[in-house]
């Protein structure tokens, strides 16, 4: 069997095996590994086993995923990849190559001690950050998708994009940096709108700051999407569209 472990600069901080169900990596206390650093996406990744294959999938994440230097989305993980989410490193690892431990004692979430040296990424780092990305590239190694991911289509409005597949389990609309879909403007709430996926894929918005419409009527609680509903939330139009 597998494992994960989370490492800060030379310090192990969480050691995780990955068995039948997935790993999910991010900064929310609900992920298998938390990695508390803003420059972490709340859902950022996870770690899964597919047809005997280890695989680690992106959830189109702010600042990527990278796998022994290069950014992934969907890439098979070995033992001795690296990797590297924000400031911090995940190394693969067969579990006899960890140290030993007694399984039987071992808390399946243990706590993660807060790391005061990991902060956000600033301009210059971030900067840096996305030119090792474009550098690099896309390079992954592919796996056949078994679910379609739906995208937020820009009919009206200003944000920084036209089109935001929904990959990560919270999606927010908004000014806020961490936001998916950037609303433009100096005025515009830093959380207008969320939507939320659900374990069996089906994904719900729900207001913020702001309520919003589906096909022209306010919703007053969380409402599922279907392909072709129009949304409209802070002067912003979007279609949810799930493409074939």
């Amino acid at each position: 069997m597998s494992k994960l472990v989370l490492k800060f600069e030379s310090a192990v901080l969480q050691e995780v095996a990955v068995g039948q169900k997935e790993v999910s990596i991010g900064r929310s206390p609900e992920n298998g590994i938390v990695i508390d650093n803003p420059a972490v996406s709340n859902y950022h990744a996870r770690v899964f086993t597919e047809e005997g294959r280890l695989m680690l999938q992106d959830f189109g994440s702010l600042n990527g995923t990278f796998v022994n230097g290069q950014r992934a989305k969907m890439i098979m993980l070995k033992p001795g990849d690296s990797i590297t989410i924000g400031k911090h490193t995940i190394v693969v690892t067969d579990s006899v190559e960890v140290r030993a431990r007694s399984l039987d004692h071992a808390d399946p979430k243990p706590a993660v001690p807060k790391m005061n040296e990991t902060v956000m990424l600033d301009t210059k780092d971030r900067r840096a950050f996305l030119e090792q990305i474009a550098a690099v590239g896309e390079s992954a190694q592919p796996a056949p998708g078994r679910r379609k991911i739906p995208t937020l289509v820009v009919r009206n409005g200003n944000t920084d994009r036209s089109e935001y597949p929904l990959n990560d389990k919270l999606t927010v609309v908004g000014k806020s940096a961490m936001a998916t879909v950037k609303l433009q403007g100096w005025f515009k709430p830093k959380a207008a709108a969320q939507i939320n996926r659900k374990e069996d894929n089906t994904y719900y918005i729900g207001a913020a700051d702001k309520t919003p419409s589906v096909n022209g009527e306010p919703i007053t609680h969380p409402t599922k999407l279907t392909s072709g509903d129009l949304i409209e939330v802070a002067g912003v139009e979007l279609e949810f569209v799930v493409r074939d």
